[in-house]
């Protein structure tokens, strides 16, 4: 799982949410959601920034990790 799928899932579950209530909460879809927290690798970037958005955080550029 990607850094920012695991940082989402966790985050969520932090706030006592499910992800069909941090959906309509951040006003994306479930099926997004459900992709996101999965590590889909293409996913659209602002999105995935609204997603983050809810905890305070964005996506920005940054030296690839090797995983």
């Amino acid at each position: 799982m990607n850094k920012i799928a695991r940082f989402i899932k966790e985050s969520r579950r932090s706030a006592g949410l499910t992800q069909e209530e941090f959906a309509i909460r951040s006003g994306l879809g479930i099926r997004f959601i459900r992709e996101l927290e999965q590590g889909k690798e293409t996913v659209r970037m602002d999105k995935v920034n609204m997603a983050l958005g809810m905890f305070g955080m964005e996506a920005v550029p940054g030296k690839k990790d090797r995983d």
